[in-house]
């Protein structure tokens, strides 16, 4: 069967809203009146998601397929996982806490429809706290400033891309990546729409204030070298600067005399000077450490288990062909 629509959907976790998620789901996907699979990829949950996973697969089989890890391996190796396994020519990735709603597909398939093979979405009337949304404003302008990708809202994880684009994605072997934004440098024709946003249906926000910056650092130094750059240019000033002062303080000395109160302005000077040599050293080790997770070329995530019903189980389940009846007799 030709699949039009795959859905792809990390789980970690989320025991507690698996059931809201597939009471509106299916109904969601079955009125698009279009053939569809959905794949769960379970990120490693320590909870009964896993079981609750498998039951759904149960009941749904012809639709449903789910993939286990045995290990948290992230969110952006878990939706890595469903895209090396889909098969349908579009492609809606999309989290299981319901904060984008699953009645929303439908509109990015029809955005699709028109031509587009990346929609992006923006969460119209966005329910998170303040610090929330104000950081993550204040990352998007610099990503943008940055690495010249414009994406409105860089944490909504409804999008829709096209086969083609997700095939680009399989090939890149990268270790640690940006999907939303590594698939915009692909597109051909991307466009972004406003999506409903709620609050969380059930359970806790996986990522912490940590993981959110981690995430913008493998977003930065994965698409730009303007960081490295930028430190190199800060460093040539800085020493031109240094180089200014020094020669003050010795005409100074010459025409003055030495003086003792200028020690602690000294020492502001220097923990400044540290403070950025130590910023540079970070800077460098973020992308040192790049290139040394890539040459081990460890893999990236292990799955334990694809649960999916085969070709020839489906084709079992499938009624069989009406044939004309025959009554026995010879021709005549």
């Amino acid at each position: 069967m030709n699949v039009d629509l795959s859905v792809v959907i990390p789980v970690y976790n989320e025991e507690q809203g698996l059931a809201a998620l597939f009471a509106r789901l299916y109904p969601a996907l079955d009125a698009l009146g279009i053939p569809y699979e959905v794949l769960f990829v379970n990120d490693g949950s320590r909870d009964r998601s896993a079981a609750l996973l498998r039951e759904q697969f149960q009941k749904r089989p012809e639709v449903t397929r789910v993939i286990l890890f045995n290990g948290n391996f992230g969110q952006h190796m878990a939706i890595m996982a469903g895209f090396e396994q889909v098969r349908g020519r579009r492609i809606v990735t999309l989290d299981a806490d319901l904060q984008n709603p699953p009645e929303e597909i439908g509109r990015l398939v029809v955005k699709m429809d028109e031509g587009y093979d990346y929609v992006g979405s923006i969460r119209r009337m966005r329910r998170d706290t303040a610090f929330r949304r104000y950081a993550s404003s204040a990352m998007n302008i610099l990503r943008e400033r940055i690495t010249r990708i414009r994406m409105t809202d860089q944490g909504c994880m409804l999008r829709a891309y096209s086969r083609e684009i997700v095939d680009a994605i399989n090939e890149c072997r990268e270790v640690s990546t940006y999907i939303p934004a590594l698939a915009y440098t692909f597109a051909q024709r991307p466009v972004e729409i406003e999506v409903d946003h709620e609050e969380r249906a059930a359970g806790v926000s996986k990522y912490s204030l940590y993981q959110l910056i981690r995430l913008n650092f493998d977003l930065v130094t994965a698409f730009s070298l303007v960081p490295l750059q930028l430190f190199s240019l800060a460093g040539m000033i800085i020493s031109l600067l240094s180089i200014l002062f020094v020669g003050y303080l010795a005409v100074r000395r010459l025409l003055i005399g030495p003086e003792a109160e200028g020690v602690f302005t000294l020492f502001g000077i220097v923990f400044f000077l540290l403070g950025i040599a130590l910023f540079g050293i970070g800077l460098l080790g973020e992308y040192v450490g790049r290139v040394s997770q890539q040459v081990r070329q460890r893999p990236r995530y292990l799955i334990q288990a694809v649960l999916e019903q085969r070709e020839a189980e489906a084709a079992l389940l499938r009624p069989a062909p009406a044939t004309p009846e025959r009554d026995g007799s010879a021709p005549g």
